[in-house]
């Protein structure tokens, strides 16, 4: 009896240490803190083009000094998850919506797939050169988030930040990875926002409605054809262009300080006091974005993202305010 005590006592320590191995200092950590802390972390790569996991990164000697010139490649260890399979198709009121989050089974699969576990400690990278390739991260932390898991954080930079940090970039091939038992819990809609949401907030007034996209798109001077249908933005809306979230740190996007975007989005007349908010774009990419700063890097409470943002809301013939003449 006594060997059966201290045989379960040494596993549930071990299975502790295990789980308690690493404490994420924040939503955002740096290619520094990843370079210590990877072999207790679980990297996950999101693309678009997987090709691009396995190309060969390019660098240029300067005064006796490799520099990073054109990214490729991959962190040694991360895990290749293709973007294109996190966004699903769904028919809403007779009308086929795309690129909208996937249901809890599919999410269940993908990560089984690449062999993630329930008590792994997550860090999504992507690319990094642009704002396109950081709200990857940030959109699959949205999704993540909002089916169950909560020790997560997005790599400052991507591997942009990573590779001009002097850390190698490998083009080794996509391993096979042994399932995991990551489990989606039910979809929390805490973080999340439909159009009669959007539609109660643009009549009333009393949710603050934020339009992630580019200031042409905002203003109407041009929109996202085809999945768009109008130029303009929904009634209400104040624009948090994904230009004014990141910043360039030479070939790699980065985020700011929480303080940074608190004058930012004085600046542009958005309230971050407000009980609530509802955070859109054209598909749902950009205002994850928007989101992730609001809601995880400033802790500004009762922010939502439009999973179907323009996309759907103009798709059912939802109104539109146009404040310029469109060129497209």
């Amino acid at each position: 009896m006594r060997n059966l005590f201290y045989t379960l006592l040494i596993s549930t320590l071990a299975y502790s240490t295990t789980v308690l191995s690493v404490e994420l200092p924040s939503p955002v950590v740096s290619a520094e803190w990843l370079k210590s802390n990877l072999a207790d972390v679980v990297v996950l790569d999101f693309r678009s083009d997987p090709s691009g996991f396995t190309s060969t990164p390019v660098y240029d000697n300067v005064d006796g000094k490799s520099s990073l010139t054109e990214l490729g490649g991959h962190i040694q260890g991360a895990r290749l998850a293709d973007f294109n399979q996190w966004r699903v198709s769904r028919t809403i009121d007779g009308k086929k919506i795309d690129k909208l989050a996937p249901d809890e089974q599919t999410v269940t699969r993908l990560m089984q797939a690449l062999g993630v576990n329930a008590t792994d400690v997550l860090v999504l990278t992507v690319p990094g050169e642009s704002y396109d390739e950081v709200d990857m991260a940030t959109r699959a932390y949205w999704t993540l988030k909002s089916y169950g898991h909560r020790r997560m954080a997005v790599l400052d930079g991507g591997n942009a930040a990573w590779g001009q940090a002097g850390y190698a970039l490998v083009s080794s091939p996509v391993p096979t990875y042994g399932a995991g038992d990551w489990t989606a819990a039910q979809f929390d809609k805490t973080w999340f926002a439909d159009k009669s949401d959007v539609k109660t907030a643009s009549e009333q007034g009393d949710v603050e409605i934020i339009d992630a996209r580019p200031l042409p798109q905002y203003l109407g001077i041009t929109f996202k054809a085809p999945s768009v249908t109008a130029p303009g933005h929904v009634k209400g809306a104040r624009n948090f262009a994904p230009e004014l979230q990141v910043v360039s740190s030479g070939i790699a996007q980065v985020f700011l300080p929480a303080s940074h975007y608190s004058d930012i989005l004085a600046a542009v007349s958005i309230e971050t006091h407000a009980s609530n908010s509802i955070v859109y774009c054209n598909t749902g990419h950009l205002a994850s974005g928007a989101w992730f700063v609001m809601s995880e890097i400033m802790q500004v409470e009762g922010v939502k993202l439009y999973d179907g943002s323009m996309h759907e809301w103009t798709t059912l013939g939802n109104a539109v305010v146009s404040n310029v003449r469109s060129t497209k």
